[in-house]
């Protein structure tokens, strides 16, 4: 007999042989007739509960190292983030409508909003991403599970970013991401963004599968989402005004890209950089253009 429930990414399985029926059944005899019923039925209830985050914790240590620390207490403040984690990762934040028109059509230099007030992806016609999107699992870290991105793509990708810091260093520089106090990250000197984290951090890309954080305007995150290339993190959800409620540790614009699998992949998911080195610090800058100049 086997019982099979999906936790995270690694299914809960636990296999019963003839001996250990024989033993279960005995322990469910003597327990109805020598045990308190209180304590009897609290025994049976407590061992699936406790395989079953026993389970769930070996999950997140699957997940290699993150933001959040591989410990018992770590997990713990998981769990209770998890209670209030966003429901839909593939809804883009809503946000006011003064914000919502396109980098093509500026708004009013009258109309007061963050800056900058409008993406720069809905102009560029981004192509769908080929087939099914990855299995996506975890809080934090959050790991992509498959279709894992190819190492020539990551190895361009990093070269890229490091050039473009090497370059420009008054403007941008690299490190060790200040979010997941691991894995090659890209800052900004001097952020506009109200919504930017982590030091003016504007993406990190993560050594296990190659996927990427990053935030993004509210504009640009519909598109990505429509197009497949992107979800939102589960603590990306807005904060409520309630005492009792916990304050997410990031803003509703924290998306994962997934990984690159290819050059055409790749091409695109320089775009989506440009998108955040936009939001973070509101300029322009060609990535792909740079990617040749890196590999040159």
């Amino acid at each position: 007999m086997a019982l099979n429930m999906l936790i995270r990414q690694d299914p809960f399985s636990m296999t019963l042989d003839a001996n250990a029926l024989l033993a279960g059944s005995l322990f469910l005899i003597m327990g109805m007739h020598f045990v308190p019923r209180f304590l009897f039925e609290s025994s049976i209830l407590a061992v699936p509960l406790f395989l079953l985050i026993r389970n769930d914790y070996q999950n997140f240590l699957r997940l290699g190292p993150g933001g959040t620390p591989a410990t018992l207490a770590g997990y713990a403040r998981l769990a209770w983030f998890r209670l209030f984690v966003l429901r839909d990762p593939f809804s883009p934040p809503v946000h006011s409508s003064s914000s919502s028109s396109s980098s093509c059509s500026p708004a009013s230099p009258s109309t007061t909003i963050s800056r900058p007030a409008s993406g720069i992806l809905p102009c560029q016609n981004l192509p769908y991403r080929p087939g099914p999107r990855p299995t996506v699992a975890g809080i934090a870290p959050q790991r992509q599970l498959n279709q894992h991105g190819s190492a020539a793509a990551f190895t361009a990708l990093r070269a890229t970013l490091s050039h473009l810091a090497t370059t420009q260093p008054h403007k941008f520089g690299t490190a060790t991401s200040c979010l997941e106090k691991h894995g090659f990250a890209l800052f900004a000197r001097h952020p506009v963004s109200e919504h930017v984290c982590g030091n003016g951090e504007v993406c990190h890309i993560h050594n296990s599968d190659r996927s990427m954080h990053m935030n993004l305007h509210p504009d640009d995150i519909a598109e990505v989402l429509l197009k497949g290339w992107a979800e939102r993190h589960p603590l990306a959800f807005a904060t409520a005004h309630k005492w009792w409620l916990p304050r997410s540790p990031l803003p509703e614009t924290f998306v994962l890209v997934y990984s690159p699998r290819d050059e055409s992949d790749l091409r695109v998911v320089c775009k989506i950089v440009e998108a955040a080195i936009w939001y973070t610090m509101e300029e322009r800058v060609d990535i792909e253009s740079l990617m040749f100049q890196s590999q040159s």
